[in-house]
């Protein structure tokens, strides 16, 4: 694009270069042919004839006057250039206001400005693109807060109505009240999941995710974790499989990137099929650390693999909130890599799922004492 821009500039500055070439070779072929040349006579009986008078000032004056008439002729031929460009600014100042109006049609203009139509629409689409989403993600929040209002009133009547029935049935038998206690509990925890993903909901658009970095054994942090979810497996009938050789310490949030790991563990045993495994690997160059989380289920459509780290957008479309989180957790994941300068993508093939995870190792930020530490 810089290269088009700099041939636009050339040919106007050639143009002018043009029309100042022009103008200097019609002066020197007009002062022999006219004044000294082979129509002398013809220009002088024409002075004459107008009044001698001023034949002999002009002939006194010749010099003068033949500058004169160059300067008057180069300064119309530079206002004629001047205005062409001024055209061209008026058209380019149009065309950015087409930018920002919502209408579909391409933004148009003369084949010099070529370049800079090209970039203009590439920029009015980047836009209407990023409206689009933008809507999309707001009404996708609003449908998600509506959901998740309706699924609090259920775990919060259930929780009334047994309270109440252990209330007023004062001597009911042990088994069938320690029976009611548990399933207030269970509802009672259902809440709070519903109360959290509505915070999160509220609070991701403001949510500045501040890093604090230190030196982190990945190697140990991976383990810890897969030791951590080892009864969510355990009741999902799933298995486990570990490819992490020990890498060198990297420079990251602990605390963050357990939450993005987290994440995607979860994600990875909501969607296996029983009896599968998980499988975790990872390795390591001299800039980056590598980390893939695969998953035996469902293959995912490519136009939802598209859209799967959009806030607020989920997998299982239905809508309750039983079968999914808020649809935050792989959004605010890749904003997490994003703040440490990594990536985090998804392929899905033969009904295995892989998010991989790109991190940059970071050794040339030299930690704090107080960081020395292991995670």
């Amino acid at each position: 694009m810089t290269n088009n821009y700099w041939k636009f500039r050339m040919k106007l500055l050639g143009r002018m270069g043009i029309v100042i070439l022009i103008v200097s070779l019609s002066f020197l072929l007009a002062v022999p042919l006219l004044i000294d040349g082979i129509f002398e006579d013809s220009f002088a009986n024409f002075l004459v004839g107008i009044d001698p008078n001023l034949y002999y000032f002009a002939l006194s004056h010749k010099g003068t006057i033949l500058t004169g008439i160059f300067l008057i002729v180069l300064l119309v031929s530079l206002v004629i250039v001047v205005a062409r460009f001024t055209k061209y600014i008026e058209q380019i100042s149009g065309a950015v206001d087409h930018v920002f109006v919502e209408n579909p049609d391409p933004i148009v203009l003369p084949s010099e400005l070529r370049p800079m139509e090209t970039k203009l629409n590439t920029i009015k689409n980047t836009l209407r693109q990023r409206q689009f989403e933008a809507k999309e993600s707001e009404r996708r929040k609003d449908d998600l807060v509506v959901y998740l209002a309706h699924d609090i009133k259920t775990p919060l009547t259930s929780i009334i109505g047994y309270l109440s029935l252990l209330e007023e049935q004062k001597d009911m038998p042990a088994d069938q009240r320690e029976k009611y206690v548990k399933v207030v509990k269970e509802k009672a925890y259902r809440l709070e999941g519903l109360v959290n993903e509505l915070f999160d909901v509220t609070r991701f658009n403001a949510q500045h995710i501040e890093l604090t970095t230190r030196k982190v054994n990945l190697n140990r942090m991976i383990r810890q974790l897969m030791e951590e979810f080892y009864p969510l497996l355990r009741e999902h009938h799933l298995g486990c499989k570990l490819d992490i050789p020990e890498v060198n310490p990297v420079v990251a949030d602990p605390d963050q990137l357990a939450r993005v790991f987290d994440n995607l563990l979860r994600n990875a045993v909501h969607y296996s099929e029983p009896t599968s495994d998980i499988v975790v690997s990872m390795r390591q160059d001299a800039k980056y650390t590598y980390i893939q989380f695969s998953n035996y289920g469902t293959t995912i459509p490519a136009d939802k693999l598209d859209r799967i780290f959009e806030k607020f957008y989920r997998l299982d479309e239905s809508r309750s909130s039983e079968n999914g989180g808020a649809g935050l957790g792989l959004a605010i994941a890749k904003r997490i890599m994003e703040q440490h300068g990594g990536t985090i993508t998804a392929q899905s093939k033969d009904l295995w799922t892989t998010f991989c995870v790109i991190l940059p190792n970071g050794w040339e930020k030299v930690p704090t004492d107080s960081q020395e530490k292991n995670t």
